[in-house]
Protein backbone atom coordinates (compact mmCIF):
# COMPACT_ATOMS: atom_id res chain seq x y z
CA UNK A 1 0.00 0.00 0.00
CA UNK A 2 1.35 3.44 -0.96
CA UNK A 3 2.27 5.81 1.85
CA UNK A 4 1.51 8.79 -0.38
CA UNK A 5 2.40 10.60 -3.58
CA UNK A 6 5.63 12.61 -3.73
CA UNK A 7 6.45 14.97 -6.61
CA UNK A 8 10.22 15.49 -6.94
CA UNK A 9 11.06 18.75 -8.71
CA UNK A 10 14.79 18.77 -9.43
CA UNK A 11 16.82 19.56 -12.55
CA UNK A 12 19.73 17.40 -11.32
CA UNK A 13 18.46 14.15 -12.84
CA UNK A 14 20.95 11.94 -11.01
CA UNK A 15 19.98 13.50 -7.68
CA UNK A 16 16.28 13.14 -8.50
CA UNK A 17 16.75 9.47 -9.40
CA UNK A 18 18.48 8.79 -6.07
CA UNK A 19 15.66 10.47 -4.12
CA UNK A 20 13.16 8.55 -6.23
CA UNK A 21 14.78 5.23 -5.31
CA UNK A 22 14.92 6.03 -1.59
CA UNK A 23 11.29 7.16 -1.50
CA UNK A 24 10.08 4.17 -3.52
CA UNK A 25 11.86 1.88 -1.07
CA UNK A 26 9.89 3.56 1.73
CA UNK A 27 6.61 2.82 -0.02
CA UNK A 28 5.90 6.19 -1.66
CA UNK A 29 4.68 6.71 -5.22
CA UNK A 30 6.84 9.26 -7.01
CA UNK A 31 6.92 11.40 -10.13
CA UNK A 32 9.70 13.69 -11.35
CA UNK A 33 9.74 17.12 -12.98
CA UNK A 34 12.92 18.79 -14.22
CA UNK A 35 11.69 22.39 -14.58
CA UNK A 36 9.09 24.72 -13.13
CA UNK A 37 6.56 24.53 -15.95
CA UNK A 38 6.63 20.74 -16.02
CA UNK A 39 6.28 20.73 -12.22
CA UNK A 40 3.06 22.76 -12.28
CA UNK A 41 1.56 20.70 -15.12
CA UNK A 42 2.32 17.45 -13.29
CA UNK A 43 1.12 18.87 -9.97
CA UNK A 44 -2.26 19.80 -11.45
CA UNK A 45 -2.71 16.40 -13.13
CA UNK A 46 -1.37 14.13 -10.39
CA UNK A 47 -2.24 16.01 -7.15
CA UNK A 48 0.63 14.79 -4.94
CA UNK A 49 0.51 14.70 -1.15
CA UNK A 50 3.90 16.42 -0.88
CA UNK A 51 6.23 18.29 -3.21
CA UNK A 52 10.03 18.22 -2.89
CA UNK A 53 10.89 21.45 -4.67
CA UNK A 54 14.35 22.71 -5.58
CA UNK A 55 14.68 26.49 -5.32
CA UNK A 56 16.88 26.85 -8.42
CA UNK A 57 15.06 25.56 -11.51
CA UNK A 58 15.02 26.35 -15.23
CA UNK A 59 11.90 28.05 -16.52
CA UNK A 60 9.97 29.00 -13.41
CA UNK A 61 11.93 29.18 -10.16
CA UNK A 62 11.02 27.02 -7.20
CA UNK A 63 9.54 30.03 -5.44
CA UNK A 64 7.35 30.81 -8.46
CA UNK A 65 6.13 27.21 -8.52
CA UNK A 66 5.42 27.38 -4.79
CA UNK A 67 3.51 30.66 -5.16
CA UNK A 68 1.35 29.11 -7.91
CA UNK A 69 0.56 26.09 -5.72
CA UNK A 70 -0.28 28.27 -2.74
CA UNK A 71 -2.84 30.28 -4.72
CA UNK A 72 -5.20 27.30 -4.56
CA UNK A 73 -3.89 24.59 -2.22
CA UNK A 74 -2.14 23.88 1.09
CA UNK A 75 -0.28 20.79 -0.17
CA UNK A 76 2.84 20.09 1.88
CA UNK A 77 5.97 21.53 0.23
CA UNK A 78 9.58 20.98 1.30
CA UNK A 79 12.05 23.33 -0.35
CA UNK A 80 15.56 22.18 -1.26
CA UNK A 81 18.11 24.98 -1.07
CA UNK A 82 21.87 25.53 -1.19
CA UNK A 83 23.60 25.99 2.16
CA UNK A 84 24.56 29.62 1.45
CA UNK A 85 21.21 30.55 -0.06
CA UNK A 86 19.57 32.11 3.02
CA UNK A 87 17.75 34.95 1.17
CA UNK A 88 16.07 32.46 -1.19
CA UNK A 89 15.24 30.23 1.77
CA UNK A 90 13.47 33.05 3.59
CA UNK A 91 11.63 33.95 0.38
CA UNK A 92 10.49 30.34 0.09
CA UNK A 93 9.10 30.45 3.61
CA UNK A 94 7.33 33.72 2.84
CA UNK A 95 5.73 32.04 -0.18
CA UNK A 96 4.42 29.32 2.16
CA UNK A 97 6.89 26.41 2.27
CA UNK A 98 6.30 23.96 5.12
CA UNK A 99 9.93 22.99 5.68
CA UNK A 100 13.30 22.96 3.96
CA UNK A 101 16.33 20.75 3.34
CA UNK A 102 19.79 22.19 2.77
CA UNK A 103 22.21 20.86 0.15
CA UNK A 104 24.38 18.85 0.32
CA UNK A 105 22.17 16.30 2.03
CA UNK A 106 21.98 12.54 2.53
CA UNK A 107 18.89 11.10 0.78
CA UNK A 108 17.92 9.40 4.03
CA UNK A 109 17.68 12.83 5.65
CA UNK A 110 15.23 13.94 2.97
CA UNK A 111 13.12 10.80 3.43
CA UNK A 112 13.04 11.40 7.20
CA UNK A 113 11.90 14.99 6.60
CA UNK A 114 9.16 13.78 4.24
CA UNK A 115 7.88 11.37 6.90
CA UNK A 116 7.97 14.12 9.54
CA UNK A 117 6.05 16.65 7.43
CA UNK A 118 3.39 14.12 6.43
CA UNK A 119 2.97 13.07 10.08
CA UNK A 120 2.54 16.72 10.95
CA UNK A 121 -0.22 17.03 8.35
CA UNK A 122 -2.12 14.16 9.99
CA UNK A 123 -1.72 15.28 13.61
CA UNK A 124 -4.50 17.15 15.42
CA UNK A 125 -3.98 20.89 15.30
CA UNK A 126 -1.40 21.59 18.02
CA UNK A 127 -2.30 23.57 21.10
CA UNK A 128 -5.97 22.80 20.70
CA UNK A 129 -6.27 19.16 21.77
CA UNK A 130 -8.45 20.10 24.73
CA UNK A 131 -10.22 22.92 22.92
CA UNK A 132 -13.58 23.13 21.21
CA UNK A 133 -14.02 25.51 18.30
CA UNK A 134 -11.95 28.67 18.84
CA UNK A 135 -13.47 32.09 18.14
CA UNK A 136 -12.41 35.72 18.11
CA UNK A 137 -14.86 38.18 16.61
CA UNK A 138 -15.56 37.12 13.04
CA UNK A 139 -12.69 34.61 13.10
CA UNK A 140 -13.43 30.92 13.84
CA UNK A 141 -11.00 28.01 13.94
CA UNK A 142 -12.24 24.42 14.09
CA UNK A 143 -9.25 22.24 15.13
CA UNK A 144 -10.98 18.96 14.26
CA UNK A 145 -11.74 20.13 10.74
CA UNK A 146 -8.39 21.96 10.40
CA UNK A 147 -10.41 24.89 9.09
CA UNK A 148 -10.28 28.63 9.77
CA UNK A 149 -13.15 30.83 8.55
CA UNK A 150 -14.08 34.49 8.67
CA UNK A 151 -17.74 35.49 8.88
CA UNK A 152 -18.80 37.85 6.10
CA UNK A 153 -22.38 39.02 6.65
CA UNK A 154 -23.42 35.64 8.00
CA UNK A 155 -21.50 33.64 5.40
CA UNK A 156 -18.31 31.90 6.61
CA UNK A 157 -15.44 32.20 4.18
CA UNK A 158 -12.59 29.69 4.48
CA UNK A 159 -9.02 30.91 4.79
CA UNK A 160 -6.39 29.07 2.76
CA UNK A 161 -3.86 28.37 5.53
CA UNK A 162 -1.01 25.90 5.55
CA UNK A 163 -0.84 23.33 8.34
CA UNK A 164 1.96 25.35 10.00
CA UNK A 165 -0.16 28.50 9.90
CA UNK A 166 -3.17 26.64 11.33
CA UNK A 167 -1.00 25.24 14.13
CA UNK A 168 0.35 28.68 14.99
CA UNK A 169 -3.08 30.28 14.94
CA UNK A 170 -4.66 27.54 17.09
CA UNK A 171 -1.89 27.66 19.65
CA UNK A 172 -2.17 31.41 20.10
CA UNK A 173 -5.97 31.57 19.97
CA UNK A 174 -6.17 28.89 22.69
CA UNK A 175 -4.13 31.14 25.02
CA UNK A 176 -4.99 34.72 24.02
CA UNK A 177 -2.68 37.47 25.26
CA UNK A 178 0.00 34.95 26.32
CA UNK A 179 3.42 35.68 24.87
CA UNK A 180 5.03 32.75 23.05
CA UNK A 181 8.73 32.66 22.25
CA UNK A 182 9.86 31.74 18.75
CA UNK A 183 11.24 28.46 20.11
CA UNK A 184 7.84 27.54 21.61
CA UNK A 185 5.99 28.41 18.41
CA UNK A 186 8.43 26.43 16.28
CA UNK A 187 8.24 23.37 18.55
CA UNK A 188 4.42 23.34 18.42
CA UNK A 189 3.95 24.20 14.76
CA UNK A 190 6.82 22.18 13.25
CA UNK A 191 7.59 19.21 15.51
CA UNK A 192 10.55 17.10 14.36
CA UNK A 193 11.89 19.96 12.26
CA UNK A 194 15.38 21.36 12.82
CA UNK A 195 14.45 24.64 11.15
CA UNK A 196 15.95 27.81 12.55
CA UNK A 197 13.72 29.92 14.80
CA UNK A 198 13.69 32.70 12.22
CA UNK A 199 11.28 30.67 10.09
CA UNK A 200 8.54 31.48 12.62
CA UNK A 201 8.73 35.13 11.55
CA UNK A 202 8.06 34.16 7.94
CA UNK A 203 5.11 31.90 8.79
CA UNK A 204 3.54 34.52 11.06
CA UNK A 205 4.09 37.20 8.42
CA UNK A 206 2.04 35.02 6.03
CA UNK A 207 -0.61 34.33 8.65
CA UNK A 208 -0.97 38.00 9.53
CA UNK A 209 -1.24 38.95 5.84
CA UNK A 210 -3.98 36.38 5.17
CA UNK A 211 -5.95 37.45 8.24
CA UNK A 212 -5.69 41.13 7.31
CA UNK A 213 -6.82 40.40 3.74
CA UNK A 214 -9.91 38.80 5.30
CA UNK A 215 -10.51 41.85 7.52
CA UNK A 216 -9.03 40.45 10.78
CA UNK A 217 -6.44 42.97 11.94
CA UNK A 218 -4.12 43.46 14.91
CA UNK A 219 -4.51 39.96 16.34
CA UNK A 220 -1.01 38.60 15.62
CA UNK A 221 1.09 40.91 17.78
CA UNK A 222 4.88 41.05 17.76
CA UNK A 223 6.51 41.31 21.18
CA UNK A 224 9.77 42.92 20.12
CA UNK A 225 12.81 40.81 20.89
CA UNK A 226 10.77 38.14 22.66
CA UNK A 227 8.11 36.51 20.47
CA UNK A 228 4.43 36.82 19.59
CA UNK A 229 0.97 36.78 21.13
CA UNK A 230 -2.62 36.62 19.93
CA UNK A 231 -3.89 40.16 20.56
CA UNK A 232 -2.84 42.49 23.34
CA UNK A 233 -4.44 42.42 26.82
CA UNK A 234 -7.44 44.73 27.11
Amino acid sequence: MSKGRILIVEDDLDGADILDAYLNREGFQTRQAADGHQALELYRRWRPDLVLLDVMLPGLSGNEVLAAIRQHASTAVIMVTAVADQPRLINSLLYGADDYVVKPYHPGEVVARVHAVLRRMLRPISGAAQQAVLRHGALTLDPDAALATVDKDGHPQALTLTRTELNLLALMMAAPTRMFSRAELLAHSQPESDAMERVVDAHLHNLRRKLEQAGIREVVVTVRGLGYRFRNPS
